[in-house]
């Protein structure tokens, strides 16, 4: 069975800026692996192995968290900090088999391949 996944970046404001649905959609992909993994991170690095036919993925951290999650392309990188609760949604390059999340506690996120 095959999955097309459709992501779209959404943003609108209010307010003194009205700019309602700006959405930015990244390519279709005809070829999605389609799957909603919850993964555990321990403390420190953690490895993410990406399936097969992605294009991107949506990191979503749970509701109330306090763990500092750092994004980073190989352990050993400085990274950037996600937000604690926000989602982070991330176009990559079909090129890359692996990233690295690296917890400041364990946490369980959910992760959205597209």
């Amino acid at each position: 069975m095959s999955v097309t996944s459709k992501r779209v970046v959404s943003i609108s404001f209010t307010g003194d800026v009205n700019a309602p649905n700006l959405d930015y959609p990244a390519a279709d992909n005809a070829s999605s692996p389609g799957i909603i993994t919850e993964t555990v991170l321990a403390l420190g690095a953690n490895t993410i192995t990406v399936p097969t036919g992605f294009k991107g993925f949506t990191i979503i951290p749970p509701s109330g968290n306090t763990t500092l999650i750092t994004l980073k392309g190989v352990t050993g990188d400085t990274g950037v900090p996600l937000h604690l609760t926000d989602p982070t949604s991330i176009g990559l390059d079909s090129t890359e088999s692996t990233f690295v999340l690296t917890a400041a506690a364990q946490v369980t996120v959910r992760i959205i391949w597209t």
